[in-house]
């Protein structure tokens, strides 16, 4: 039995220590915000640790779901001293893969292993563990957590080194950033066209523009709901982090630069807790004029 604790509720961490709680297989649970992990509790039912060492006190693997690069340094360094050699840390947060590299780099020091391990699925693949994880890292150490992490997602795929989790995400991202810009644009084109909108997106989803996004947005978006799955401001932080690899390269791409312009427009009008969706509200003005 791997005992694991996840350090990080917010909406993925949340739902990756419910599936954990009602599998027996959590350890612990901590958030930074203590409001925020309450609440988090309370929906899940499992309890919250009074601070981070009591949350990793008896986890053999400890899963970290933050923000931002910054925000995993940060809690790796609060780990370090925590942990064990022969424990292992897997991070589902999207942070470049610099950051990934040097969070390793902590925790091998100590004999502690990492795995770099985004996720895809958003909220709803948190709460249902229908998640996708792309892990870089040691191949043998992810085998060994592998009962765990099968409590909380569908599939794991390992990538390569420390560092491949991370690149393989970013990919995903910007497919990602791709399918909104089409789907929420073609949408305000039926919508400004008269089309019933409940037939043309049951019509379209079944042929070959078919997609999850369309499937699992386009209704709500259509109907002006933009209830957060993965929300705006942090596929914007996503995506710049996006901007920043492909700057290695000297490369700029289109879709990342004009979703991080739309983004940033949301952001200014408050809209950045709603989901990815809510970029349908600048595509329906394109039409307003």
């Amino acid at each position: 039995m791997i005992k694991t604790s996840v350090i990080g509720l917010g909406a993925m961490g949340a739902g990756m220590a419910g599936n954990l709680h009602r599998a027996s297989l959590l350890a612990g649970a901590w958030n930074r915000s203590r409001a925020r992990g309450e609440n988090a509790a309370r929906i899940h039912g499992f309890e919250l640790a009074e601070d981070m060492a009591a949350a990793t006190r008896s986890a053999d693997l400890v899963i970290t779901s933050v923000s931002a690069d910054g925000d995993l340094l940060e809690v790796a360094e609060q780990l370090l001293p925590l942990l064990e050699a022969g424990n292992v840390v897997i991070d589902t947060s999207t942070v470049s893969t610099e950051t990934a590299q040097k969070a390793s780099d902590m925790f091998e020091t100590e004999g502690i292993r990492f795995i770099d391990g985004p996720v895809s699925g958003g909220r709803e693949g948190a709460e249902k563990a229908t998640m996708v994880m792309m892990a870089g890292g040691d191949a043998e150490t992810l085998q060994r957590v592998m009962p765990a992490l099968e409590v909380i997602t569908s599939r794991v795929v390992h990538m390569g080194p420390v560092g491949s989790g991370q690149a393989t995400k970013a990919v995903n991202q910007i497919m990602a950033a791709g399918i909104n810009q089409a789907v929420s644009e073609a949408l305000a084109f039926g919508k400004a066209s008269g089309l019933d909108m409940d037939k043309v997106i049951d019509v379209v989803g079944g042929g070959a523009a078919g997609n999850w996004f369309l499937d699992h947005r386009g209704k709500s978006m259509c109907s002006d709901s933009f209830h957060p799955g993965f929300r705006v401001a942090l596929h914007h932080k996503d995506l710049k982090i996006c901007q920043q690899m492909l700057s290695r390269f000297g490369v700029q791409m289109p879709v990342v630069e004009m979703s991080l312009v739309h983004y940033e427009r949301l952001l200014e009008r408050g809209h950045g807790d709603e989901d990815i969706s809510a970029l349908f509200r600048l595509k329906q003005e394109m039409f307003d004029n």
